[in-house]
This record gives structure tokens, sequence and C-alpha cells, in this order.
């Protein structure tokens, strides 16, 4: 059996315990991607605000900068 990414199960449980929902078969999964994407739209954005700044690479200050309008645009 190929090793997945994550824990489904955990996943799973973990959104259950605090959704007091049922789960589709497949929800971790989509949970999952979304969480790839918006890993993805964050580094992108801290990127450029770091580019702006003048700073070499992506830093703490340029991720925390970019943060909040990234989780907007994610919020449920």
């Amino acid at each position: 059996m190929p090793q997945t990414l994550y824990p489904r199960g955990t996943v799973k449980k973990i959104v259950k315990a605090h959704s007091n929902r049922g789960l589709s078969k497949d929800v971790d999964i989509l949970i999952f991607l979304n969480y790839a994407l918006f890993m993805q739209d964050l580094i992108k954005e801290a990127s450029i605000a770091s580019k702006q700044s003048g700073e070499r690479g992506i830093s703490a200050r340029s991720v925390r900068k970019v943060r909040e309008g990234c989780l907007r645009k994610y919020k449920g």
C-alpha cells in the first residue's frame, strides 16, 4: 500500500471533533488541497512583499505582512 502524504484518519477525526457534523468520504483530500493552495498563495505573496522591501529572500516579516490577506481569501 502506498504511503499517503498525511494521516487521513487523523485529519478526519480532528475535523469531525471541531465541526460536530458528518463528513463526506473524501473531505480530508479537499482540506489538504485547500491547505496546499493556501500555502502556495502565502509563499507567492510573501515573495512579492519581500522583493518590494528589498529583501533577498522570504523572511518571517514578509510572511507576517501578507498573512492576514491570504487568510481572508481562504476563510470559509
